[in-house]
C-alpha cells in the first residue's frame, strides 16, 4: 500500500518571539515494513539533524530572529505493508520500556483494570493483549476534546474517554504492569469511511523477540495502513514538535494533514 501524507503545522503569536528551539521527529524512516519514497521536511531556517536514542530521524530548529509566526510542513509518500528484510537492531534494551514515565505511571484503578487480564497475557501473550486493547476501547470512548496533551494515562482513564494519545498511554501502562515491554509511536493512519485525517499514535509491544502494533482507537493490531514516524517511552518522547520560546504572548496553533492512500 502507498500513502501520500501532507502535514502543515503553523504557530501564530500575538507578539513577536525572540527566540525559539523546537526539536522536531516529522520524517520516518525505511525498515520494519515500510519504504520511504519521497519525503520532504519544509523549515523557515536550516536545522541539525540526527538520530535520536530511539532510533528517530530528529531535527533541532533554533530561531534567533524575530518572528510572529512559524510554518512546519513534512510531505512525502511511504509504501507500507512491505517486506524491508530483518527488522534492524535495537538501539536499547526493549527492557527499558517497563520503566513507567509520568505520563504512562498507574494509579490503583488503572492497575485493578490490567490485573484483571494477567491470566490471559501469561497464557498467550498475543490474544491477551489483543483483548486488552479492545478492553481500553471500550473503557475509553474515542472523545476528541476530552483531554490535552498533558493528560497522563491515569487521569484520562478515570475521565474514561480521551483521543488516541491516551488510548495509547493506557495501553502501554498496562502492558508494562503485566510485565511486557511497550512503547508509543507516533505517525499517520489511513482514514477509515469519513474519519478525517491526522496524525496519530498507537502502541508497540515486546513479544517474542519483536514488536507487535496496537491500534487501540481504530481497534486494529498488526501496522497494516500506518505510516511510523517515531517511537519512544511516551507522548513526550515521540511527539511531532516539542520546543521552547522567549517572548510571543499568546499562541495559536493550527495543524492540517492530510492522508491519501494511492494504490491499496
Amino acid at each position: 500500500m502507498r500513502m501520500e501524507v501532507d502535514h502543515t503545522t503553523l504557530y501564530r503569536y500575538s507578539g513577536k518571539v525572540a527566540r525559539s528551539t523546537q526539536t522536531l521527529r516529522i520524517a520516518p524512516a525505511t525498515g520494519r515494513g515500510q519504504r520511504v519514497l519521497d519525503w520532504r521536511v519544509e523549515l523557515p531556517a536550516q536545522a541539525v539533524s540526527f538520530t535520536d536514542s530511539f532510533g528517530n530521524l530528529t531535527q533541532v530548529l533554533t530561531l534567533d530572529a524575530e518572528y510572529d509566526e512559524i510554518r512546519i510542513r513534512a510531505h512525502g509518500q511511504v509504501e507500507v505493508g512491505v517486506d524491508t528484510g530483518p527488522d534492524p537492531v535495537e538501539p536499547i534494551n526493549p527492557l527499558v520500556f517497563l520503566r513507567p514515565t509520568p505520563l504512562t505511571a498507574p494509579d490503583q484503578a488503572l492497575a485493578a483494570f490490567a490485573r484483571v487480564l494477567k491470566p490471559t497475557i501469561e497464557r498467550d501473550r498475543n490474544a491477551g493483549l489483543a483483548e486488552l486493547m479492545q478492553a481500553v476501547a471500550d473503557r475509553m470512548p474515542y472523545q476528541p476534546g476530552s483531554t490535552s496533551a498533558s493528560h497522563s494515562a491515569a487521569e484520562s482513564f478515570a475521565l474514561g474517554a480521551g483521543v488516541c494519545q491516551d488510548h495509547t498511554h493506557v495501553f502501554v501502562s498496562c502492558c508494562r504492569l503485566l510485565g511486557v515491554p511497550a512503547r508509543y509511536v507516533s505517525g499517520y493512519v489511513d482514514p477509515v469511511g469519513e474519519q478525517q485525517a491526522t496524525s496519530h499514535a498507537w502502541a508497540e509491544a515486546w513479544v517474542d523477540g519483536r514488536w507487535l502494533s496496537f491500534d487501540v482507537s481504530n481497534r486494529r493490531a498488526g501496522n497494516a495502513g500506518h505510516v511510523r514516524v517515531a517511537t519512544g517511552r511516551d507522548y513526550l518522547d515521540a511527539c511531532p514538535v516539542r520546543g521552547v520560546r522567549t517572548g510571543g504572548g499568546d499562541e495559536s496553533l493550527s495543524v492540517n494533514v492530510t492522508v491519501k492512500v494511492l494504490n491499496p
